[in-house]
């Protein structure tokens, strides 16, 4: 198992200096704005895929187009082979990593990342179904069996947790595969998985051996909190743990001292960011944009009314995890949009929750004819329709 770094205490942590002179306060749209800016959604980068997982510190990888789309609408210049040639190069990689849920990532950045992340792995197996379920077994026979097993090959889910049953039949086999997929060396899903429109069973293989390259040395619990603030930032303590699943964030925050700039937001909470990052005015304007199914603007934040209202958030994250793909008009969450497949063509279905001016349905007409142009090039026709308000 992953041995544990020791924690500062609160006791043994350095205190903050006190702020001097009022801490200033970033309304809802401050906050968004500069949400948009550090994510892309404000403007497009020219700037390369490597260079833009690695500020956004990845993205989130649950649905395998998503991260595709995710790079569309934030780079002037992207095809979809651009960043499955990244994939099959071994250049980034698809693992568990912030919350225990699926991230694209730089080779590089999974490194670092999943070592500093392997207490959350630890304590999402420790409280999870399957560990009640696993009483009695030795896991550490296990976890060297499944190392065994997995050194031969990728091995999917359900192929895993098979064999890993064969042995130990008294026990489930969908627990076993998720003991060794959360507490065995760091693992990383194979392509063809999560290459563009390739779906069916994940499979996964051991990190050192896809990458060459030993893992480590762990990102400090520092410059995991940096990373997150430049690309989530300004953000509360809770909000860092909620992006991260990390715990006890406080003191290191405190550990950071006077590297962080202090803020508020309208209801009073005590925000932390990098001093020299950009919180553009209220009032900058934000073009529509079409985000992915589980994009990581609506994932990263204890609050996320700067992004999304609660009543909305209500219809985009589902009862069964799903989180659906979101229009983004004035830089919040003002719909949901899918593509429906005919032999006829490819039309772009948005889902208004209220009202949208005639400008902006413009707006999203050309922007979603982009993406259909992209994401449905071999469809025989392209189209954008709007569903009435409900």
């Amino acid at each position: 198992m992953v041995s544990r770094r020791k924690r500062v205490t609160p006791a043994s942590a350095p205190r903050r200096k006190a702020s001097r002179g009022p801490v200033p306060v970033l309304s809802s749209r401050e906050l968004n704005r500069a949400l948009l800016q550090r994510q892309f959604l404000l403007e497009r980068t020219s700037r390369g895929v490597p260079e833009v997982l690695e500020q956004l510190v990845g993205l989130q990888a649950q649905a395998g187009n998503a991260p595709y789309v995710g790079l569309w609408t934030r780079l002037a210049r992207f095809q979809l082979e651009d960043l499955t040639r990244l994939y099959t190069s071994r250049r980034v990689v698809r693992a568990t990593l912030m919350r225990a849920t699926q991230h694209l990532v730089t080779a590089s950045d999974f490194l670092g990342l999943r070592p500093a992340l392997q207490p959350v792995l630890d304590r999402g197996f420790q409280y999870s179904p399957h560990r009640r379920a696993l009483e009695g077994v030795d896991l550490e026979a296990v976890l060297a069996e499944g190392r065994r097993l997995l050194s031969d090959g990728p091995l999917s889910n359900v192929e895993l947790g098979r064999r890993l049953h064969a042995r130990w039949p008294e026990h489930d086999a969908r627990g076993l595969g998720f003991l060794v997929r959360s507490l065995s060396e760091p693992l990383v899903t194979v392509p063809p998985f999560g290459t563009w429109g390739v779906g069916g069973e994940v499979e996964f293989t051991p990190a050192e051996a896809w990458l060459g390259r030993p893992m480590g040395p762990a990102l400090s619990e520092e410059d995991v909190v940096l990373r997150y603030l430049r690309a989530f930032g300004p953000a509360s303590v809770k909000d860092m743990q909620t992006w991260s699943g990390l715990s006890g964030l406080r003191e290191v925050v405190a550990r950071l001292g006077g590297r962080l700039r202090m803020f508020r937001d309208e209801k009073g909470r005590e925000l932390f960011d990098v001093p020299d990052a950009p919180r553009p005015d209220g009032d900058t304007p934000a073009p529509v944009r079409f985000l992915p199914e589980f994009d990581n603007v609506l994932l990263s934040h204890t609050d996320r009314s700067r992004i999304i209202s609660e009543e909305h958030r209500r219809r985009v994250f589902t009862v069964n995890g799903i989180i659906r793909a979101t229009v983004l008009v004035d830089g919040f969450v003002r719909g949901m949009w899918r593509v429906e497949r005919e032999k006829t063509g490819a039309t772009l279905c948005i889902e208004p929750f209220a009202r949208i001016s005639r400008e902006d349905r413009a707006a999203l007409t050309e922007e979603g004819l982009r993406l259909l142009s992209c994401v449905a090039a071999d469809a025989p026709t392209h189209d954008v329709r709007f569903s009435r308000v409900s």
